[in-house]
């Protein structure tokens, strides 16, 4: 499959080429959620640079869902002005615009959000409380006020975030949720609010509005063949348009020792899918990664650290299919003229050996 041959999505939106920018932590935006002019250089630099579709970083969808400093938001009216302008900037590009959607939950720092966090049941660990029936109905309904106020925007659409042991990925780790209602036991219960979300966005943003699904099938309770279990049902729905599935690391084995048979992604291209678009993230960091995940079935590829270190990555390895990127460290000096604003560098000096220390 060639790089830049177009991919058109169930709904009919249509991606130029097989690159995405993965959603990404940056805390550059302001602390009350509207974009800030960095937020807003860094992903129209990377729409410009070849991404067939720049997804923003997780944007939560509730005040008290807010994960990290500086996190873009969309839980307020407020908020839709910076969104506009920015959909409208990613799509002058050529590329599709989408706004992540996401819940912090029990992963919300009390410090951040002032109060105790969130999640499908009381977590010692993190000082979670249990939500009650009525919040676990509210939450459904932000996410879904969310999309809406997206589709405002005029973003062409948005991924529901499910992975990484945020608030809808508690739902889904029976290590986490213990509820004896219909959102606790079986997976069908489980993964039930993915499904009264989704059923809300198309009702409300109708079936033309870009909808994905992001899920990774290890860490915090997960368990391999229930997500592998969802990825079929949410295919056989018909109600989404790609599913975003988060690997860690793309080349590796399972964690689970009674499914080491095969790899890890070959456990999600052997899905039938039903014709819905997949994409994998984790560790796909130069041409020829690229070329092998392409290679293996995927539809098209979520690129996060590459498209730090080079804003038109996409451009590069179509050009240059053994394109490698620069090497780490590098300075600060580079990152900024590769769109970076000074609080993303900081966030960047977290991943050892990324930034120059001296």
């Amino acid at each position: 499959m060639a790089l830049g041959t177009p991919l058109i999505f169930p709904c009919g939106k249509k991606m130029k080429n097989r690159f995405m920018l993965a959603p990404m932590t940056n805390s550059q935006s302001h602390e009350d959620g509207r974009l800030s002019d960095d937020e807003f250089h860094w992903l129209t630099m990377r729409a410009k640079g070849d991404f067939g579709l720049t997804m923003t970083c997780a944007s939560h969808v509730q005040a008290i869902g807010k994960g990290f400093p500086g996190q873009l938001g969309i839980f307020d009216d407020k908020h839709i002005p910076g969104h506009r302008k920015l959909a409208e900037a990613i799509q002058s590009y050529g590329s599709l615009a989408v706004i992540q959607l996401h819940h912090a939950g029990m992963r919300s720092p009390e410090k951040l959000i002032g109060q105790a966090p969130l999640c499908p049941s009381e977590n010692e660990e993190t000082g979670a409380r249990a939500m009650t029936i009525e919040e676990v109905r509210t939450l459904r309904d932000d996410f879904i006020k969310a999309a809406e106020r997206a589709f405002q925007a005029g973003y062409d659409g948005v991924e529901i975030h499910g992975a990484h042991g945020y608030i809808l990925c508690q739902f889904l780790s029976r290590e986490i949720n213990h509820r004896k209602d219909e959102y606790g036991g079986s997976l069908e219960n489980r993964s039930r609010i993915f499904f009264e979300i989704i059923e809300g966005i198309r009702k409300e943003c109708g079936k033309d509005f870009l909808v994905g699904v992001r899920l990774s099938p290890e860490r915090f309770g997960m368990v391999l063949d229930e997500i592998k279990d969802l990825c079929q049902n949410l295919a056989e729905s018909g109600l989404i348009d790609f599913l975003d599935v988060s690997l860690w690391d793309c080349f590796k084995m399972p964690e689970e020792e009674n499914q080491g048979h095969i790899s890890l992604l070959e456990h999600f291209t052997s899905l039938d899918l039903k014709g819905v678009p997949m994409t994998v993230a984790g560790k796909i960091r130069n041409g020829n990664d690229v070329s092998k995940i392409m290679a293996s079935g995927i539809d098209f590829v979520s690129i996060g650290r590459s498209g730090i270190l080079h804003h038109d990555f996409p451009k590069q390895v179509m050009a240059n299919p053994q394109f490698i990127p620069n090497p780490t460290p590098v300075t600060r000096d580079y990152l900024q003229e590769e769109g970076l604003g000074e609080r993303f560098i900081d966030y960047m000096c977290r991943w050892k050996g990324f930034v120059e220390t001296s």
